[in-house]
């Protein structure tokens, strides 16, 4: 099995400026970010970042931190885009600022699998604040987007609003995705092209806990049913898990060889300014019918 990595390039409203000493040195928009980066092994280019803020992680291994800001910051966000989606990014709790740059080429990818299908169905499980289900809906989609989080959910209706997509075949749903898609199967759903972000660890809107490794191949067996003989795509996304590329795909493969087409993995990364080397951040596999 070869491993494939997908490259995000940096474009006018984000880049990876720096990296190294296990930091990145970011832009959204006009402004600088320091944020923790384990892989980020090797040197930086530069020993002098300028940065308007940066997100220190607590001493424990929970995943808390804060924010200090040497610059201010606006409060309530600033407005970016990525080609014809404009959204808001900001300073969250969580280290990340609202969008995650290194979904670009995933989402060039799924609008380039549906591009062949007039007004694909389009399901994004885990989909935060929706840069990517716009992404499509942009495209031409029928849409539809799934977290458990009616904060994000919120956000990402006024993302539709700002990308002049309110009025687009879009349903914004606060649901736990295990449920939902258990749900679609029943109904009898079926999609051209299905995208999966999970975290890690997370709760659903009345407390349902989410394990990656437990709960994953389920969810995986599930989306295969919602997917048929003119189904286009499914994307995987595994980020901060100690799982391989290569297990993803063999899961892949066993859920959903039997509708043929291509079986896929690798990495996701981020090609820095400063020298052009890539900063890994996720694992991922792919179906497709091409």
């Amino acid at each position: 099995m070869t491993l494939l990595t997908l490259t995000g390039e940096p474009w006018s409203d984000f880049g990876l400026v720096d990296s190294g000493g296990g930091r990145k040195l970011e832009r959204y928009g006009d402004y600088r970010f320091i944020r923790p980066e384990p892989q980020a092994m090797w040197q930086p280019a530069s020993a002098d970042w300028q940065a308007h803020g940066e997100f220190v992680p607590a001493s424990d291994d929970e995943g808390g931190g804060r924010w200090y800001f040497e610059s201010p910051v606006p409060a309530e966000g600033w407005p970016l885009a990525w080609e014809e989606v404009r959204f808001t990014a900001h300073t969250t709790p969580f280290r990340h600022l609202g969008f995650f740059p290194d979904m670009a080429p995933v989402w060039h990818w799924l609008r380039d699998q549906v591009a062949p299908v007039e007004s694909p169905e389009f399901l994004n499980l885990f989909g935060y604040t929706g840069v990517g289900s716009l992404a499509l809906a942009s495209a031409g989609a029928r849409v539809v987007h799934v977290d458990a989080s009616k904060k994000s959910v919120a956000q990402a209706r006024e993302n539709a609003a700002l990308s002049g997509l309110s009025d687009a075949p879009v349903r914004w749903i606060v649901d736990d995705a295990v449920k939902f898609a258990a749900r679609e199967v029943r109904r009898g759903r079926r999609y051209d092209a299905i995208l999966l972000d999970p975290p890690k660890f997370g709760r659903g809107p009345d407390g349902e806990v989410w394990r990656l490794e437990e709960h994953l191949p389920g969810l995986l067996a599930d989306c295969a049913q919602l997917l048929d003989g003119q189904s286009r795509a499914l994307f995987l996304t595994v980020y901060a898990v100690r799982l391989s590329a290569l297990a993803l795909q063999e899961l892949l493969q066993q859920t959903l060889g039997h509708l043929g087409g291509t079986v896929e993995a690798g990495e996701l990364a981020i090609r820095e300014e400063a020298r052009g080397l890539l900063l890994p951040t996720a694992i991922w596999a792919r179906w497709s019918r091409d």
